[in-house]
């Protein structure tokens, strides 16, 4: 069997991470093995997810596969966004600028703060008795 031609990239976001798998192809999308409009339901997560490429302009050209695990589903299309990003430099390095100047190569860092001992939560103290 020959060898299939794709390229990976792995985005985070929070608690969700994403290996993404572009291959030549006509445009479908496939995650965890489900539709993209299963997975996604609402138009801001598809919209996020599929950005990478609408800024690339190579929309249809690929066929994106990818694995989600973790974190909400918001996260998980952040997620995707940024493996397919990656993905894309592996297959043309020269759209570095282009992606670079959308954010889409910048991972963000912002995760849940922990709770600490001694508190009710991250921030919130017990309640603070005088008497």
């Amino acid at each position: 069997m020959a060898d299939q031609v794709q390229y990976y990239g792995t985005g985070r976001r929070k608690a969700a991470i994403a290996r993404v798998f572009l291959r030549p192809g006509t445009g479908e999308w496939k995650v965890n093995g489900k539709k993209f409009e299963e997975h996604f339901v609402t138009e801001q997560q598809r919209v996020s997810a599929k950005r990478t490429l609408a800024v690339a302009e190579l929309a249809a050209s690929f066929d994106v596969v990818t694995t989600v695990t973790g974190g909400g589903v918001a996260a998980q299309a952040d997620a995707v966004k940024m493996g397919v990003a990656r993905a894309l430099l592996v297959f043309n390095p020269e759209l570095r600028k282009t992606l670079k100047t959308e954010g889409l190569l910048t991972r963000d860092a912002r995760v849940k703060e922990r709770k600490k001992y001694g508190q009710k939560g991250a921030r919130k103290r017990f309640q603070f008795s005088k008497r």
